[in-house]
């Protein structure tokens, strides 16, 4: 087994973890583990946008820094994001309870 595949696998095995999605730098998911790929592609897309306005915000703050990680929490679900120079690893999880994604 790969090391994202065991990547993968131990994420998804936390308690809350509805989904987790790799985005290509273009905002398309290229591995997800969210089954309705309508759902996958909005997540990715808009979370794709949101990372790159923040990077751009710890950007114009600091010119020799930038964004490292976001963290996104709203009264269903918290999107955890881990940028990288190509990718983005986007987790969502509802940190109340361990129930599945749906749109």
């Amino acid at each position: 087994m790969s090391d994202i595949e065991d990547t993968f696998n131990r994420i998804n095995s936390h308690k809350g973890v509805l989904g987790i999605i790799i985005v290509n730098s273009d905002g398309i998911p290229i591995k997800t583990t969210i089954e309705d790929a309508n759902l996958s592609n909005q997540y990715a897309q808009l979370i794709t946008t949101l990372a790159g306005k923040g990077r751009h915000v710890v950007r114009d703050l600091d010119p020799t820094n930038d964004l490292t990680f976001l963290r996104i929490r709203s009264k269903k679900h918290e999107v955890m994001v881990a940028p990288d120079k190509d990718y983005l690893l986007i987790v969502i999880q509802n940190p109340n309870n361990d129930q599945s994604i749906t749109a």
